[in-house]
C-alpha cells in the first residue's frame, strides 16, 4: 500500500476538553505563536538557525575583511573580539543546534510512525526557550548602539557585546576584565540550555515509547538513533557548561573565588568544565549530520544501507568516548605525562567508529545504482570533506604536534572542515532531500548544484590555507598581523574563499525561495525513499497519519514497494475513538518571554543598572505563573474522526 490512507479518508474535528479550535481553523499568527505542532515547531527552529546562520556569516565575513591584508584598521580591537565571540557562539548554539532541532522536530515522529512528540507543549516551551536564549546573547548589540548615540553607558567598560572567545576562558571571563557582555553571554547560554535539555528530554520519551507496533529498535530509521544518541548526550554534556556558567555569574556578581587566583581560585577549573561540555557538543552536531547522511546514500543508491547494526553501535561508541577526550583541548597547560597519553591515546581511539562509518558508506554506494541528485552531491561532499577535517584532527591526538598547532589558525581550519565540511554539507543535503516533503514543492533546476559547488569550492579555499597559516605560526584570534610575517597573501586567499563560500550558501537561501514560490507539486515519495515519513502526504497532515502503520521491516516503506508480499504494508484499525490531538497553548511562549525578560534584565542588573533588578524579580515571576497556568490547563484537545469516503 504505496498510497496515503488519507486520500481515502475524510477527517472531521471534534472539540473537547477546554482545548482551542482546530488548528486550520484559527487566525494564522496566532496559530504559530500558540501551535503545539512538531512540524511547525521544526519550521520555526529551522528559520531561526537560518536567520542566525546569516548572521554568523556576516560578523565573519567583516573578521576576514580585517585580516585580509597586514595591519588593517577596518575594524578596533574590540570590535575584533566581539565579532570573534559571537561569531562562534552565533555559529554554534543559535545557527547549527536550532536547524538540528529543527530535523528532529519534524522527522522524529514521522519515522516512528507516531502522531506527535510525547510532550507537544513541553516541545512548544524547548522552542520558547530557545528563542529567549537567542534574544538574551544578541539584544547586546541594541545596548551598545545605545552606548555609541549616548543613551545608555552602564558600568563595567565597553564590553556590552560579549569579547571572550566563543569558549569563555577564565579569568578573561572575570569582572575585572570584561563588562555586561559577558553576562549576557552568560545567562543567554544558561537559557539555551534549558531548552535543550527539555527538547533531549521530550525525544528520549517519544522514540522509546512511541514507536509505531513492530518498530523495534533495530528497525528505528539511523537518523532517529543518532536523534536518541546525540539527546543522551546533551542531557550528560550540557549540565557540566551550566555548573561552569554559575560559578562564573557567582565570581561576577556575588565575589566568589571559583577562578580568582589571587583568592586561591582555579582558572584550569573553567577549561575542565568547559571542555567536558565542549567536545562532546561537537559531536552533539556531527552525529545528526552522520544520521541525514545515513538516510540520503541509500534512498539515491538504491540499496539498503551497509551494515546498519555497526552504524548504529558505531554511533554509540562516538557518543560515549567523546567524554572521554575532553583533555586533549588542554595539552599545553601541564596535565603531566600520564593525563595527556592517556587522552592521546583516547583521541586515537575515537577515530576508529568515525573511520568505520565512512567504510560503510562506501560499501552503502559500492554497486550502487547511484544517481547524483543535489542532495546526493552534498553526501558526497560530506564524506570528503568531513574526512579532511578528521584527518586533521587525528593529528591533534599527538600531544607534540598538538603544542605546536594550538592556538594557531591550523586549529581554526580543523574545526571549520568538521563543522562545514561536515555538519554544514549534511544539513543543507538534507534540506535539499526533506524539503519536498516539508513543503510539498520540488526543487527544479540546475541552482541547486550550482550552489553546492560554489560551498565546495569556497570551503576549501577558505580553510586549506589555514592549515599553512597555522603551521607558519600565524595565532587564532589576532586582530592583525605585520606585512614581515608574509601571512598577507595566504589570508587574502582565505578571505577570497570566504566570500565564494558566502555566495554559495546565499544560493542555497535563494533556491529555497524560488521552490517556496514556484516550485511544482512534490507528490509523497518524489525520491522513491525508504522510511515511513514518505507514507504520508506533502507536506504531512496535522496528525501525520490517518492510521498507525504497522512496520514489518526495517526500511519498512521501501519493503512495501518492491518487496515480498508479507511486507506489504498494514495499518492499524480504527478503535472508534478517533485520533485525539492536543490543544494550543499560549503559556509556553509566556514562560519564553519570562526568561527573556530575566535574563536581560540580570545581565544589565550586574552592570549596574539597579532597577533592572526588580525587573528580574518580575521575569521570574512571569515564568511562576506562566508554569502554574499551564500545569492547570488541563489535557484539552480535539478529535479527529477518520469517516470513509464509500460511508458517505
Amino acid at each position: 500500500m504505496s498510497q496515503s490512507t488519507a486520500e481515502s479518508h475524510t477527517l472531521v474535528a471534534e472539540k473537547s476538553g477546554i482545548g482551542l479550535t482546530r488548528p486550520d481553523h484559527r487566525s494564522g499568527w496566532v496559530d504559530w505563536l500558540t501551535t503545539v505542532d512538531h512540524k511547525k515547531i521544526a519550521v520555526m527552529y529551522a528559520l531561526a538557525g537560518l536567520f542566525f546562520f546569516v548572521v554568523g556569516g556576516i560578523e565573519v565575513l567583516v573578521l576576514r575583511i580585517q585580516l585580509s591584508a597586514p595591519e588593517m584598521n577596518f575594524i578596533s580591537p574590540q570590535t575584533y573580539n566581539q565579532l570573534f565571540t559571537m561569531h562562534g557562539t552565533t555559529m554554534i548554539f543559535l545557527g547549527a543546534m536550532p536547524i538540528i532541532a529543527g530535523f528532529f522536530n519534524f522527522l522524529v515522529p514521522l519515522q516512528i510512525g507516531a502522531r506527535d512528540v510525547a510532550f507537544p507543549r513541553l516541545n512548544a516551551f524547548s522552542l520558547w526557550v530557545f528563542m529567549a536564549g537567542a534574544i538574551v546573547l544578541n539584544i547586546s548589540w541594541l545596548f551598545q548602539l545605545l552606548q555609541v548615540m549616548g543613551i545608555f553607558n552602564p558600568e563595567g567598560g565597553k564590553d556590552i557585546v560579549p569579547a571572550i572567545g566563543w569558549f569563555g576562558y577564565a579569568p578573561l571571563s572575570a569582572g575585572e576584565y570584561s563588562g555586561i557582555g559577558s553576562d549576557f553571554w552568560i545567562f543567554g547560554l544558561q537559557i539555551l540550555g534549558v531548552a535543550s535539555i527539555a527538547a533531549s528530554l521530550n525525544f528520549i520519551v517519544t522514540i522509546l515509547n512511541m514507536r509505531a507496533p513492530g518498530m523495534t529498535m533495530m528497525r528505528l530509521p539511523v537518523f532517529t538513533w543518532m536523534t536518541l544518541i546525540t539527546s543522551f548526550l546533551i542531557i550528560f554534556a550540557f549540565p557540566a557548561l551550566t555548573i561552569a556558567l554559575l560559578e562564573l555569574m557567582f565570581d561576577r556578581m556575588f565575589g566568589t573565588n571559583f577562578f580568582r587566583v589571587s583568592e586561591g581560585g582555579q582558572p584550569i577549573l573553567w577549561q575542565h568544565l568547559f571542555w567536558i561540555f565542549g567536545h562532546p557538543e561537537v559531536y552533539i552536531l556531527i552525529l545528526p549530520a552522520m544520521g541525514v547522511i545515513s538516510e540520503i546514500l541509500p534512498a539515491f543508491s538504491r540499496k539498503p544501507l551497509f551494515g546498519y547494526p555497526i552504524i548504529v553501535f558505531s554511533g554509540a561508541v562516538i557518543g560515549f568516548l567523546g567524554f572521554a577526550v575532553w583533555s586533549h583541548h588542554m595539552f599545553t597547560t601541564g596535565l603531566g605525562d600520564i593525563a595527556t597519553a592517556a587522552f592521546s591515546l583516547l583521541t586515537m581511539a575515537i577515530a576508529v567508529p568515525t573511520g568505520v562509518k565512512i567504510f560503510n558508506w562506501v560499501g552503502t554506494l559500492w554497486g550502487g545504482r547511484i544517481k547524483f541528485t543535489v542532495p546526493m552531491v552534498y553526501a558526497v561532499g560530506f564524506i570528503w570533506m568531513f574526512m579532511m577535517g578528521g584527518f586533521s584532527g587525528i593529528m591533534h591526538s599527538a600531544a607534540p604536534a598538538d603544542s605546536q598547532q594550538q592556538d594557531t589558525y591550523f586549529v581554526v581550519a580543523h574545526f571549520h572542515y568538521v563543522i562545514i565540511g561536515g555538519i554544514v554539507m549534511a544539513l543543507f543535503g538534507g534540506i535539499y532531500f526533506w524539503l519536498p516533503k516539508l513543503t510539498g514543492k520540488m526543487w527544479e533546476g540546475k541552482l541547486g548544484y550550482w550552489a553546492v559547488g560554489f560551498v565546495v569550492v569556497g570551503l576549501n579555499v577558505t580553510f586549506f590555507p589555514m592549515h599553512f597559516l597555522g603551521l607558519f605560526g600565524m595565532p587564532r584570534r589576532t586582530h592583525t598581523y605585520l606585512a614581515e610575517t608574509g601571512f598577507g597573501p595566504l589570508n587574502m586567499l582565505v578571505t577570497i574563499g570566504a566570500f565564494i563560500l558566502a555566495f554559495g550558501l546565499l544560493m542555497v537561501i535563494i533556491d529555497m525561495i524560488k521552490t517556496l514560490r514556484s516550485g511544482k507539486p512534490a507528490g509523497q515519495d518524489p525520491w522513491d525513499a525508504r522510511t515511513l515519513e514518505w507514507i504520508t502526504t506533502s507536506p504531512p497532515q496535522v496528525h501525520n497519519f490517518d492510521k498507525t502503520p504497522i512496520v514489518k521491516a526495517r526500511d519498512a516503506f521501501w519493503y512495501d514497494k518492491h518487496g515480498d508480499a508479507k511486507y506489504k504494508m498494514e495499518y492499524e484499525p480504527d478503535d472508534g475513538h478517533g485520533i485525539h490531538m492536543p490543544s494550543q497553548s499560549w503559556f509556553p511562549l509566556m514562560t519564553g518571554i519570562g526568561m527573556m525578560i530575566m535574563g536581560i534584565s540580570l545581565s544589565l542588573y550586574s552592570g549596574g543598572v539597579p532597577f533592572m533588578g526588580y525587573l528580574g524579580i518580575g521575569g521570574i515571576v512571569v515564568v511562576t505563573v506562566g508554569v502554574y497556568l499551564w500545569l492547570f490547563e488541563g489535557p484539552g484537545g480535539y478529535h479527529l474522526h477518520p469517516e470513509s469516503e464509500e460511508s458517505k
